[in-house]
């Protein structure tokens, strides 16, 4: 099994099993449903990458981070259950698996499965989003939306969608539900790893909202900001991220990220 096939099978059976976790705790309190999703995907991921692949490094969002993966040619970054709140409220579908493979200074593989709509989008072949018609659509989380992402769709004059987990929010610009993706509210490396991998493969822009390059495997995990959008929307995209951001960096409390 190659690297991508590796990846899609551990993402979508890692799925499987929160299925099965959502279904034995359904009367559980949501804080155990969580917890139990969390351990259960990680513990499964953990043991079948060291099993198929010994000699590499993993970072996960639910393990302790070792030092030695910044000396490792080869590391996975996982997120076992990506939208632990949407998992948590029975019949949400917005939440994910992610696995993703970093290969001296890239990702080189990577899948985001979506185990309630029964979808795995993996590399290296990731289906093109259907062409856009209409306004754009920029993807926000089901709170309140961020600055950047209002200042974004005002440049667009586009409209906002809700949805839960960065990797189905990503998903959904890779499967033509929404245009745009963009977040500067803080995330890690495991939050953005797959699905940047996966919306690469599918022939979209993804980048800082500066534009510069996105990084992994950092002594420091700490990955604070993302657009994942149409190629042909990048442009405009950046555009707005840059004025948005210098209006935070001077302290105009009317466009701060929330």
């Amino acid at each position: 099994m190659d690297d991508h096939a590796l990846a899609a099978w551990l993402a979508t059976e890692a799925g499987q099993l929160l299925l099965q976790v959502r279904q034995e705790f359904a009367d559980a309190a949501t804080s155990e449903r969580k917890a139990k999703g969390d351990k259960r995907s990680h513990d499964f991921l953990i043991q079948a990458l060291a099993m198929r692949r010994p000699a590499d490094a993993v970072l996960s969002e639910e393990g302790v981070d070792d030092p030695a993966r910044l000396r490792s040619a080869r590391v996975w970054i996982i997120d076992p259950l990506d939208g632990t709140r949407e998992f948590s409220e029975l019949g949400r579908e917005d939440w994910a698996v992610h696995v993703a493979l970093w290969q001296t200074d890239e990702l080189v593989a990577g899948a985001v499965a979506l185990p309630a709509q029964g979808v795995t989008l993996a590399t290296p072949h990731v289906q093109p989003p259907p062409a856009a018609s209409g306004r754009p659509r920029i993807v926000v989380s089901r709170t309140r939306a961020p600055a950047i992402a209002l200042a974004v769709r005002d440049a667009l004059h586009g409209t906002l969608v809700e949805m839960g987990s960065a990797g189905a929010k990503v998903a959904a610009v890779v499967q033509g539900s929404a245009d745009v993706y963009v977040h500067a509210g803080g995330q890690y490396e495991w939050d953005s790893a797959a699905p940047v991998a996966v919306a690469r493969s599918a022939g979209l822009h993804a980048s800082r909202i500066d534009g510069s390059p996105l990084a992994y495997n950092r002594a420091d995990p700490k990955l604070p900001d993302l657009v994942v959008c149409r190629r042909e929307l990048a442009d405009a995209v950046l555009a707005a991220t840059g004025v948005a951001g210098r209006r935070i960096n001077t302290g105009d409390t009317e466009s701060r990220i929330v």
